[in-house]
């Protein structure tokens, strides 16, 4: 058995500091990176790649809702069209970045409420899934497992990744609960690397349907984030699951 192990970093805004990326970077095999619209600059995108090719971590763009007030965790309601192209031109712009270290892109994962909006909204998942294909075909599109946005992902001909979240609660549908509910985060680390574990062998259940699980997420801005990657590894080698970049 095999699974990636990824984490949402470079959140950071000029001197202000979220999370600690470089204390995950020895755990993890891929990393999602902001692209200035719900978190980042350019420099903070800059020295975000060069610190996860030091690693050789698989680099990953992490597009979310035009919202820095609200991290990307405020729901929105654009169209189509604006989805399309406002994805587009954050994966162009982490591209840029990547390209000038001599590194590349090999996924996209939307984050926060534009992720969890398109696991449930095909039309939002297709606009998405447009943006992906139509910068790169060979890049995978980041879904939560078993959900619309993985859906589209192979409507249209790309290859997808169903992630899990160790850090997170479901619903029974499994989707992730609202963080605006006070048990929708799993504080203990020794919790949240049993959770890990028991997604990477069960995989999801996703409205009735069973789900395989490629990749799993550790939040950047948690306070916990080293520690729980450091867990969740040691967690799934005991077990013989392999740590692997889903590329």
């Amino acid at each position: 058995m095999k699974i990636d192990l990824n984490c949402d970093i470079g959140e950071s805004f000029g001197q202000y500091v979220l999370g600690d990326d470089a204390a995950v970077m020895p755990f993890i095999t891929s990393a999602n990176i902001a692209c200035g619209f719900h978190a980042g600059d350019p420099l903070v995108m800059q020295k975000t790649i060069r610190l996860v090719k030091q690693f050789h971590v698989t680099i990953g763009a992490h597009p979310g809702w035009p919202d820095l007030q609200g991290f990307g965790r405020r729901e929105m309601n654009l169209s189509a069209d604006e989805v399309e192209v406002f994805v587009l031109y954050q994966i162009g712009a982490l591209a840029a970045f990547a390209k000038s270290a001599g590194a590349k892109l090999c996924h996209v994962k939307p984050h926060g409420a534009l992720y969890n909006q398109a696991a449930k909204d095909k039309n939002l998942a297709d606009a998405i899934a447009r943006a992906v294909k139509n910068f790169d075909l060979n890049l995978i599109l980041v879904g939560l497992a078993g959900s619309a946005l993985i859906q589209s992902g192979l409507d249209l001909g790309l290859r997808v990744a169903n992630e899990a979240f160790p850090d997170r609660r479901y619903n029974s549908d499994g989707t992730l609960v609202s963080r605006k509910q006070q048990n929708a985060i799993i504080e203990s680390p020794d919790e949240v690397a049993a959770h890990a574990v028991t997604l990477a062998k069960a995989g999801i259940d996703f409205s009735g349907q069973r789900v395989k699980v490629d990749t799993l997420c550790l939040h950047g801005d948690n306070v916990h984030a080293a520690e729980n990657a450091w867990l969740i590894r040691v967690a799934l080698e005991k077990q013989n699951i392999e740590i692997a970049a889903i590329a």
